[in-house]
């Protein structure tokens, strides 16, 4: 009997006393033995996986709904197959651990998944497609006792890591405010009505749990970053990397307790669903009744950079400032806009990778462990919620991950599944 006849038969219950005996059971990578991988979509995990056979990982299994896509990254990766079903992954005993770099809505259930299945997880950011899939990976993670490193690169990179060293360190005194911002030209993806989908693209896998509509041209590879029932808009695309290093500045280990601020479509007149345009102010009460802020901006429609940089952060302290772009490095300024250090550098996906692996082979935590990409992925999460009501200001409790006294805003932690499908996490 395979896992997909098995969930069939049994009730959630005994599908996770199965999974735990199933994580008890999975094969350990010795110290000098090669990590074998299962990938998880063949567009960006591709580009990942290939970082992991250059640190001498293998690929035992290449799973897209794409037949195109999967059998492109099996000759390119030398994977021993490729599959539609990412079921037929977890199945594999020779699999220590999977790559996720799926759709959005796919990350959380099929982290959680694979966690019950034994494997270890590397996935893309955000790591859930809302708050609550976010807390239940959490929660799987810690109680199966699987590696879950998040794709937030910047906290595996030693360039950047030397810049929040810095700043935590006191070189431009107490850092008051972090400010976030993704600049950049995003295309617009037009008007589409339904169709048939393309030949060989398995279009229900595709969907899995999220409620099922007709298949449209503009909500498909890439473009299903713009729609509320697969992505999380650009916030949760790439403004969460930023969003992650300002909480990592400001020294928070917590979520805010306000977000106030706008998000609205601005310039885009096409059929993406999230804005274009965001402006959101987090705010933290520090315990001496203190108040420290991280800023949002977003503009997809601008090809002009802020301070020199498309994506990045500055960071404001009491004795200077510091800006940030993962992708060219940092500056260093004191009070009189003096240049005072600076390093030159890219994030780096190798040095994460390695980071991950070590994870494993030692029985430690990531430095994007799953609970630090929690906090940043409900950052972007807060911030469409705030869009998607309308509201000026909510009031969030970082301990129940719940609004103040509102139901709407409420509505929007967790989400509406498909009705019945394997893959709905259990808890939601």
């Amino acid at each position: 009997m395979d896992r997909r006849t098995f969930f069939g038969g049994l009730g959630a219950a005994a599908a996770g006393a199965y999974f735990a005996r199933a994580g008890r059971a999975a094969r350990a990578a010795g110290a000098n033995e090669s990590v074998v991988i299962g990938i998880m979509g063949c567009s960006r995990g591709l580009s990942v996986g290939k970082s992991f056979v250059d640190r001498g990982a293998r690929v035992a299994c290449v799973c897209d709904p794409d037949e195109d896509r999967r059998n492109r990254a099996r000759e390119q990766t030398g994977a021993g197959k490729a599959v539609a079903d990412f079921r037929e992954v977890l199945d594999d005993p020779s699999v220590d651990a999977v790559v996720i770099a799926t759709p959005d809505h796919w990350h959380a259930p099929m982290a959680m998944l694979a966690c019950e299945a034994g494997k270890h997880v590397y996935v893309e950011k955000p790591c859930a497609h809302n708050i609550r899939e976010g807390r239940l990976l959490l929660e799987t993670a810690r109680r199966t006792g699987r590696v879950v490193q998040v794709g937030s690169q910047s906290r595996g990179t030693r360039v950047i890591q030397n810049a929040l060293q810095l700043v935590r360190e006191g070189a431009i005194g107490d850092v008051l405010i972090a400010k976030a911002w993704n600049s950049q030209k995003r295309a617009d993806i037009g008007h589409a009505e339904p169709s048939e989908p393309p030949p060989g693209f398995d279009y229900d896998l595709w969907v899995g749990p999220a409620p099922m509509r007709p298949y449209q041209a503009n909500c498909h590879h890439y473009t299903w970053h713009w729609w509320y029932d697969f992505g999380t808009g650009d916030a949760g695309n790439d403004g969460v990397h930023e969003l992650d290093i300002a909480a990592w500045a400001l020294g928070v280990e917590t979520h805010p307790s306000r977000i106030s601020g706008y998000g609205a479509k601005m310039y885009f007149q096409d059929d993406q669903q999230f804005p274009d345009s965001q402006y959101v102010a987090f705010e933290y009460p520090q315990a001496d009744g203190t108040l420290k802020s991280l800023v949002y901006e977003q503009r997809i429609w601008s090809p002009y950079p802020q301070q020199g940089f498309d994506n990045a952060n500055a960071f404001y302290g009491t004795r200077g400032y510091l800006i940030l772009a993962k992708g060219r490095g940092w500056r260093l300024y004191g009070p009189d806009d003096e240049l005072l250090n600076q390093e030159d550098g890219a994030f780096s996906v190798p040095e994460h990778v390695d980071d991950f692996i070590n994870a494993i082979r030692a029985g430690g935590r990531p430095s994007a462990d799953i609970e630090i990409g929690h906090r940043a992925a409900t950052l972007a999460h807060l911030a469409n919620i705030l869009a998607r009501t309308g509201r000026g200001s909510l009031r969030f409790d970082p301990g129940t991950e719940w609004f103040v006294d509102d139901a709407d805003a409420n509505a929007l932690v967790s989400r509406v599944y498909r009705e019945g499908h394997w893959a709905v996490p259990r808890g939601v």
